[in-house]
Formats: structure tokens, sequence, C-alpha cells
């Protein structure tokens, strides 16, 4: 147990490190963009007393080092800064939009984990036959289209020729009731679906078979044991470390990977407020924006190692 333990502790630290490294990068990478913050807010009519004075006042003549620790302590005290466009506190703005891309996150992956999988054990089972070959030749082709592509495609059939669903997600409300709000993301939670459902489905199928070839696994088939029992019963339990794996680092992706599905589809999301603010150099907003990513995705790969250390007998019960 103490071995686990400290497996644990040098996950959890190694995540933190890992934050603090990518908030460096995160600041480096926004204080070195192109253009004049100032210049940006006063427009190119501004006379250079006055984009001296704002400069000042924004603290843009402070040595990077002070600025980086200014900006770090802040967002340790839960301060994450004020947009520089509309001087509104960036912690309120992004609690409502934070809520948004969870909202959406979290229905595309309701249906994508469990979908892929029964996909995944179906594909076992009929391994190298029809089915097998049907699934993997869809998720292959669903994984190959960029996001975009698949948006545009499903907005234009689904949205405008069939009108099923609303073919974007400007009418979005929270406020509103659940289904209304579940209709207005149909289609930007089908797109994440397709995106993500392919790579689960693939290393499902692989970790199992991968299983598959164990001695225990004859043992139980010459038992008399069916086929998909075999899989369910004694495979599956026993590939659930890298399937945990790969369906954190998806989950990380419905996250952090939604900016292109918000902005194709207008979903008041964080990546559509990231993206707007990102067009007017909006650095503060830039710069909480990608530490809030950067945070959601290592957090959720941390928890997937922490998972497979507590899922692996091996290292609970050492010889």
């Amino acid at each position: 147990m103490s071995s686990v333990v400290t497996l644990l502790a040098q996950r959890i630290a190694l995540g933190l490190l890992l934050l603090f490294l990518v908030s460096i990068l995160i600041f480096v990478g926004t204080i070195i963009l192109p253009g004049d913050v100032a210049q940006s807010i006063l427009g190119q009519s501004a006379t250079p007393e006055a984009l001296a004075n704002l400069r000042r006042d924004l603290g843009l003549n402070d040595p990077p080092l002070t600025r980086y620790l200014d900006w770090a302590t802040g967002v340790l005290h839960g301060d994450l800064g004020t947009a520089l466009t509309s001087g509104q506190d960036i912690a309120e703005s992004l609690a409502s939009r934070l809520s948004n891309t969870l909202f959406l996150a979290f229905w595309a992956a309701i249906i994508a984990v469990p979908l892929a999988v029964f996909l995944g054990l179906l594909a076992v089972r009929y391994r190298d036959r029809w089915p097998d070959k049907l699934i993997s030749a869809v998720t292959l082709a669903s994984i190959s289209l960029p996001e975009f592509l698949i948006g545009y495609l499903l907005m234009f059939f689904l949205g405008v020729k069939l009108r099923w669903f609303p073919s974007t997600a400007i009418g979005y409300r929270p406020d509103a009731d659940v289904f209304t709000r579940l209709e207005a993301i149909a289609l930007p939670v089908a797109v994440l679906t397709l995106v993500v459902l392919a790579h689960m489905m693939r290393m499902t199928r692989a970790a199992i078979l991968n299983v598959m070839q164990s001695a225990y696994i004859e043992t139980a088939e010459l038992k008399g044991l069916s086929t998909f029992r075999v899989i369910w019963k004694h495979a599956f339990p026993n590939s659930i470390a890298p399937i945990v794996n790969v369906v954190m680092l998806n989950l990380a992706y419905l996250v952090v990977g939604v900016v292109v599905v918000e902005v194709v589809f207008v979903y008041p999301g964080m990546g559509q407020y990231l993206v707007d603010h990102v067009s007017k150099r909006d650095v503060p907003v830039v710069q909480a924006c990608g530490l809030i990513f950067a945070a959601v995705y290592i957090g959720l790969n941390m928890l997937a190692d922490i998972i497979s250390i507590l899922a692996n007998p091996r290292l609970r019960h050492p010889k």
C-alpha cells in the first residue's frame, strides 16, 4: 500500500508542476503576441500620451517577471483579473460560460462513452466479421473528418434540409428548461460524439483483444462459457485500466477541444468567449481561458492515472 501512496503522491506532484510550467508558457505566449494592447483598446486615433498612460495603468511597463507573479498570485486567490475591453470581472464572466461548456461536454460524454464501450465489445464479439469491419470503417471515417466539416454537414442536412434540429445554438439559454437546452445543443453534441467515439471504441477493442490472448481466457472458453460472457465477465474487467485512460483523455478533449464546435454553432461557451477576446487581443481573458483549459486537461489526465494505479491489482496487492 505504501508504494501506491507514493505513486499517487508523485503523480499529483507531477500534475501540479506541469500546471505551473503551462502557466508560464501561457503567460509568455500572450505577452509576445504581436500588436499593442493599449492601441487595440484606444484605437488608431489615440494620442501617444493616452497610450503611455494606459500602458502604465495596465502595468504593461513592468518587468515580465513582476507581471507574472502578480497574475499568478491573483489566480491563487481566485482573482482572474479584469477584461481590458469590457472592464468586467473575468471570473464572473467565465462562470456562466464554463457552465455552458461543461453542460455540452457532459451530454456528449453521456452518449459517447457507453456507446464506445458497447461498440468495442460488439467489435470483439464479431472480430474480423462484417459487424467489426462496419464499425471500424464508420468510426475511422468519422475520426478522419475535421470537426468543422462534420459540423457544417450536420448543420446543412439535419438543420437546414430536414429541419430536425436548430442549425445553430445561438438561441441557447441557460435558464430554459432542460429539453429546450438539449434541443439547442443536439447538433454540437452529435459532432463531439462522432469525434471522440472512434478513439474510445478502437482502444476498447484493442485492450480487450490484448486480454483475450491470456491463459485464463482460454480456460474460461474451455469451460463452455459463451463468447460474450467470456468477454464481459473475464476480459473486459481486466482491460479497464487502458480503457479508463483513453476515456479520460477524450473527456478532457470534450472540455478543451470544444473551441471549434462552439464557434461553428455559435454556442455561448468558453471556446466562443476565448475566440472573441483573442481577436480583441484581450490578454487577461486569453490567459484565464488558457489556464482553465490547461487545468481541466491536466486534472482529468491526473485522475486517469490515479484510477489506473488504484485499479492495478499488482500495485494494491504486492507480493
